[in-house]
């Protein structure tokens, strides 16, 4: 048997075609060649198990085999095999109305080049990417068929032959163009296989060994499984990583097809690193680790796998992006993880504090970025005091609500972005009873913003934004010391022994026990430069802006009233403002060494 003839397409060469557009992505010709392989291999396994075929399935797997002195690489399986027809209909057809069209769709081939493979069946001719030549010697498994070989040499003309093969099946032999031996060589293509194939459903062997895992974890009930299950396959996925905290298995098949499971890890500082640790696999081909719109963005810093068949194997950034399955999985796994998170809450509190600071960042920035987490979320939210003692969200309102009610009669949440800097405020802060909260991580400064808006009759200040009686303003009025003469005469020794135009000077009458000399920066200010650091709409030009600081002079500290009466007043009032600076990390060069020697004279003069 000898047959010619042409490739059923409307264009001179489609291969060229095919090189130049998906050049940059050649390593999935591995993947593609594989799958189909594997594919064969199920629909045998299908047809004895419905009766269909009738004889002796043997050990199904896929063969991948390279040989670097007859420059092929061969794969290989036992499936279902083809018939001379059969090989005409399902790779002689490509349905192309020309290169000319082709070429206009896909002009920007940068976005979606893995699409084009898909949108037009032309997985097998990925192939072409690598190989000049391609022969198929393939047997089916129908009774009474004849073995047949398809040989191609990149051109539009093939020709199909009668071969020699004992059993059912189909090797894929691909003779390596000279600009691509790169993939004659075995580290590279364990590399692919590692890749693309580490999970296919069937196994595949490479070099004598099984490179796979058939069955990973997903693919089970989660009844069947243990923790230790669960550890030992993230371990497989991530060898280096420490043990996560814990895990959801997704396991649903209406409305749509979904399997994986996603660990919560123990985040590090540098947590923007630890994204695209999410693997998406289609029936248990891998497809890519960037999964921005499968996976919620605040979930992104999860680990582990996402399967789903109902996601095309060729896919593309675009069908992400459109797809009405991939937004319904999106919302699915934003309950999902949700829903285990409030599980853990419930059922294990002491744990689900142990492990509050690493999982906060997933919880506070979903509620952020997802109205719908905000809502389940907002009942297991923790917040933390300076004390290390932990609070639900209502938990925490009910413990300030008496004694931080201000006389407009809004809640006053204190907080402290750094407990040891801001140390001598949050002192002052629980010398009248106040409770602060510790919001010191990267997203809180959001998070704060999130609460303001969410909370009725609600406000958070930073201890260190306003002097105490400020911070919680009561219906109460405390009396000076000083008269209005002595106040003003007060106020012109500080501006002059401070000197700086960014330094905005009051007397105010504190109580006698507080600091002498108070320096705050107001909330709004710094929120507004916070937010500017941060790309905040509209707020840029506040980076360039100098801090601008509240000097609040105690008038009822007996260092004040000293200070009127000093002959050098400029200098005692100095040393104070200095002291307030040194309180907060803020003095440093030759401000502080004017200071050491100035405090020396003044030990001296005493």
């Amino acid at each position: 048997m000898e047959e010619r003839g042409n490739i059923s397409i409307h264009t001179e060469n489609i291969f060229p075609i095919i090189k130049k557009f998906l050049y940059s992505d050649h390593e999935i010709f591995l993947r593609e060649l594989v799958s189909n392989a594997v594919d064969a291999t199920q629909k045998i396994k299908r047809l004895s198990s419905i009766g269909e075929y009738k004889g002796e399935l043997g050990e199904l797997k896929v063969k991948v085999a390279v040989d670097k002195e007859a420059k092929t690489i061969t794969i290989s399986d036992n499936g279902l095999g083809m018939t001379a027809e059969e090989i005409k209909k399902y790779i002689n057809q490509i349905a192309f109305s020309g290169a000319t069209e082709f070429v206009e769709r896909y002009k920007d081939a940068s976005a979606d080049k893995d699409q084009i493979i898909g949108q037009f069946g032309l997985g097998f001719y990925s192939a072409f990417m690598v190989a000049e030549r391609v022969e198929i010697i393939t047997k089916s498994y129908q009774e009474g068929a004849e073995a047949a070989r398809w040989d191609c040499d990149g051109s539009t003309e093939f020709t199909i032959t009668s071969a020699e093969r004992a059993e059912r099946g189909t090797d894929v032999i691909l003779h390596v163009a000279q600009d691509s031996e790169e993939f004659l060589e075995t580290a590279r293509i364990r590399t692919i296989l590692d890749k693309y194939c580490k999970f296919l459903p069937v196994p595949v062997e490479f070099e004598g060994e099984t490179i796979n895992n058939p069955n990973p974890i997903w693919t089970k009930q989660p009844s069947d499984l243990k923790d230790e299950d669960y550890k030992e396959f993230y371990k497989e996925l991530y060898p280096f990583s420490e043990p996560p905290l814990f895990w959801i298995h997704l396991n649903v098949d209406y409305p749509f097809n979904l399997t994986g499971i996603l660990y919560f890890p123990k985040l590090k500082n540098d947590f923007e690193i630890q994204r695209n640790k999410i693997q998406l696999y289609s029936r248990q081909v891998f497809i890519t680790d960037e999964v921005k719109d499968v996976v919620p963005e605040f979930l992104m810093l999860l680990h582990g796998v996402i399967d789903s068949p109902d996601i095309p194997l060729n896919v593309s950034r675009s069908f992400l992006q459109a797809d009405a399955s991939v937004k319904k999985i999106n919302t699915y796994i934003t309950k999902k993880v949700a829903d285990k998170l409030a599980e853990i809450f419930r059922k294990d509190r002491e744990t689900f504090e142990k492990n509050w600071d690493d999982i906060s960042v997933f919880v506070k920035y979903g509620m952020l970025s997802d109205d719908k987490f905000y809502e389940k979320a907002k009942d297991f939210v923790l917040l933390q005091s300076t004390e290390g003692k932990y609070y639900t969200i209502e938990e925490y309102k009910a413990l300030v609500q008496a004694n931080q009610t201000n006389k407009s009669e809004q809640l006053v949440l204190l907080y402290t972005s750094d407990a040891e800097k801001q140390h001598a405020f949050v002192e002052a802060a629980q010398s009248r009873g106040y409770d602060v909260l510790k919001l010191d991580s990267v997203i809180d400064s959001h998070f704060i913003g999130l609460l303001e808006q969410k909370l009725e009759k609600t406000t958070l200040k930073r201890v260190d934004s306003e002097t105490i009686d400020k911070l919680v303003e009561k219906d109460e009025t405390k009396e000076s010391v000083l008269n209005d003469t002595e106040k003003e005469e007060l106020k012109k020794v500080y501006e002059e022994a401070i000197s700086n135009q960014h330094m905005h000077v009051e007397v105010a009458p504190l109580a006698p026990d507080d600091a002498p000399v108070v320096i705050t920066l107001p909330e709004f200010m710094r929120r507004m430069k916070d937010m500017s650091r941060s790309g905040g709409g509209g707020m840029m030009f506040m980076g360039d802006m100098p801090d601008t600081y509240n000097v609040t002079i105690n008038a009822n500290h007996p260092l004040n009233q000293r200070v009127l009466k000093a002959e050098e007043k400029s200098k005692l009032a100095r040393q104070a403002f200095d002291l307030a600076l040194l309180s907060q990390n803020m003095l440093s060069g030759a401000a502080l060494t004017s200071f050491v020697k100035r405090s020396f004279e003044l030990m001296t003069n005493e």
